[in-house]
């Protein structure tokens, strides 16, 4: 019998991490590289990837880039598989929340929150693809939200392309998974990020968030290495098309 935690090993493959200059991208970065993938960070802040680069060593480089500008997706794509080959492993952290009220939607943050939370996993996703195919075998995990199911103050065009990620999941499953390729989304509850930065600056908001938890407190961004490794993993290989939340059981209450 094969040993149960080399199913968790990435030796061997190349993983791509988006949104990798702080948060939750940074620490799935981190955390893919210590399992033995050889790393693509991917986001806009050169100097922040450097560091992380530099931080995780020679098995990582990076990737500055926008990716809410759609029609730089395929250039992207070609520089992200220059390094390491083309990427066997996609993790799309990249996101935006404008935070803006429903009366107050402007067009301009409606289509940079669309672009770069929807449209971007899905077209440097399908970029990306053909090379898994040829393997057969990949591993494509989106990023979704508390807001993929509920509806919070200020959060109408992030909410909207959160409950988008969970379609666009499944619709990645249907397409994909025939060819060796899972796609499976996660759903973090409240960690500590720049994103969510202004939910951490009230504490009062904070202690209320987190007494909405079965485990009784908020996030801590190692929380979520053990559901990254999964779904990244040969661990996953009969799940696909799924939204997996780790928020402490916040949507189960």
């Amino acid at each position: 019998m094969a040993d149960p935690l080399s199913l968790f090993s990435l030796e061997g493959r190349v993983a791509c991490v988006t949104g990798a200059s702080s948060g939750l991208g940074q620490q799935a970065a981190i955390a893919l590289a210590h399992a033995g993938a050889k790393v693509i960070c991917v986001a806009r802040r050169a100097e922040a990837l450097e560091s992380l680069a530099q931080q995780i060593g020679a098995q990582a480089t990076s990737v500055a880039a926008d990716l809410s500008q759609r029609a730089q997706i395929r250039d992207i794509a070609a520089q992200i598989s220059k390094p390491f080959g083309p990427p066997d492993i996609l993790v799309h952290a990249a996101g935006i929340n404008t935070r803006q009220t429903a009366d107050d939607v402007t067009d301009a943050a409606w289509d940079i929150t669309m672009n770069l939370n929807l449209a971007a996993p899905f077209f440097l996703s399908q970029a990306l693809v053909p090379p898994m195919k040829s393997k057969g075998w990949g591993r494509i995990v989106n990023f979704a939200s508390l807001q993929t199911t509920r509806a919070f103050p200020a959060g109408l065009s992030y909410g909207t392309s959160k409950a988008g990620v969970a379609q666009l999941t499944r619709a990645m499953a249907e397409a994909w998974s025939p060819s060796g390729i899972t796609a499976n989304a996660i759903g973090p509850g409240f960690f500590p990020t720049e994103l969510t930065g202004p939910v951490f600056a009230d504490p009062e908001r904070a202690a209320r968030n987190a007494a909405q938890t079965c485990v009784g407190r908020n996030g801590a961004l190692s929380d979520m290495d053990g559901p990254l490794l999964f779904l990244c993993s040969e661990a996953s290989r009969f799940v696909t098309g799924q939204v997996l939340m780790v928020d402490g059981g916040y949507t189960a209450k």
